[in-house]
């Protein structure tokens, strides 16, 4: 793209962070996962030799061979975003990244020896050059936190465990495997989100990408305020019953739900450690080495315990009175499930109050699929 195009563009006035790492901007779930796993030395290189067994370098030659290289001849605004984002995080080495002609708006980080960025040309025309610049520092993120790698070590031993199926509640056990996967999956991705405002440096368009990828190429007709009041319906409303469909729901999908996900990055836009980066203060990469495990599992499990502490859902409102010793618990949970059925024949003379009334509203469980969403 030529160089006066650029003139005004809040790109060119964005803060550079020299030596970042990506614990900086890790989801506390996501960063004690992977500091765990870069602890145990030679992990990654045994499955890198293993990766003949995986089809990493079908995909290369299909990309290769069937996509558009990014490039100064190909795409070029791309190449310059996507040059731009590995300068502000500071990613030595610019992975290759392909544009795939795919109506459905999406992109993805792949790769054992080293990371592709692939994004479809439903997701090039759908959103405007800031929104795509956070969308590629979102790749450039997963790429420096190593997603990439660890995701498909996982995704193997994960393959690896179906061959062995046949065991005794195998399936239960692959199931567990699968469940604590996605759960990584989906923090990563909101690690990822954090990675693409640090490169964009630009709420208004992280938040609008989020919006169109929900919603389409229709910004005149969304709103900020009201998409982020939809997330807060969403984790507030109902009772129990829809507290056990929302995990229902979000347990099969490698992604938040966008709305989630929208709400999730303005909170860290308006935090401490937020600003601290901002300011220059920050994790280093060559301080990962004394990175402890045992602190970061305990950050982990300290986000967690803050999140259900904080949660406006029903169950997790209920599991915080648990854990604080709230009295009348079998009160709450038949309050909170909308009321049991009264027994057969029951008490005629007894008020409305005194009869809790069943609610059995038809509901559809939905689970996820591969939506335009689910690769970012």
């Amino acid at each position: 793209m030529p160089e006066e195009s650029h003139e005004n563009v809040p790109s060119r006035q964005r803060r550079r962070f020299e030596g970042i790492s990506s614990r900086a901007y890790e989801h506390p779930a996501d960063r004690s996962a992977l500091v765990a796993l870069r602890k145990l030395s030679g992990f990654d290189t045994v499955f890198k030799a293993l990766s003949g067994l995986l089809p990493e370098r079908s995909l290369r030659l299909l990309f290769l061979s069937d996509s558009v290289r990014v490039s100064d001849a190909q795409f070029t605004h791309l190449n310059v975003m996507l040059r731009d984002a590995c300068y502000i995080l500071d990613l030595e080495k610019v992975p290759p990244m392909y544009v795939n002609q795919d109506p459905q708006p999406n992109a993805m980080c792949i790769g054992l020896d080293e990371p592709i960025i692939v994004v479809t040309t439903g997701l090039v025309e759908l959103l405007d050059e800031e929104e795509m610049r956070a969308v590629i520092g979102h790749e450039v993120g997963h790429a420096l936190s190593g997603h990439s790698v660890y995701r498909t070590i996982l995704l193997f031993l994960t393959s690896l465990a179906l061959r062995v199926a046949w065991i005794p509640l195998g399936n239960l056990a692959i199931m567990a495997i699968v469940t604590a996967l996605r759960e990584w999956f989906r923090k990563s991705e909101l690690s990822a989100d954090r990675a693409g405002l640090l490169v964009g440096q630009d709420l208004k368009a992280s938040m609008r990408g989020l919006m169109k990828i929900a919603g389409g190429n229709h910004l005149h007709e969304m709103n900020v305020d009201a998409f982020l009041a939809q997330a807060e319906e969403y984790e507030a409303g109902g009772d129990l019953r829809d507290s056990v469909l929302k995990i229902l729901n979000v347990m099969p999908r490698s992604h938040p739900f966008t709305t989630v996900r929208a709400a999730e990055l303005k909170k860290w836009a308006e935090s401490r450690d937020y600003q601290r980066i901002m300011d220059g203060h920050y994790p280093r990469r060559d301080e990962d080495g004394d990175t402890s495990v045992t602190d970061s599992f305990r950050q982990s499990a300290s986000s967690y315990a803050t999140d259900v502490k904080n949660s406006k859902d029903p169950l997790m409102k209920l599991v915080s009175d648990i854990a604080g010793g709230a009295g009348d618990l079998g009160g709450r949970v038949r309050r909170g499930f909308g009321g049991f059925a009264s027994g057969s024949g029951g008490d005629s003379g007894s008020s409305p109050t005194d009869q809790p009334r069943t609610d059995r509203t038809d509901r559809t469980d939905r689970p996820d699929d591969d939506s335009p969403n689910g690769s970012r």
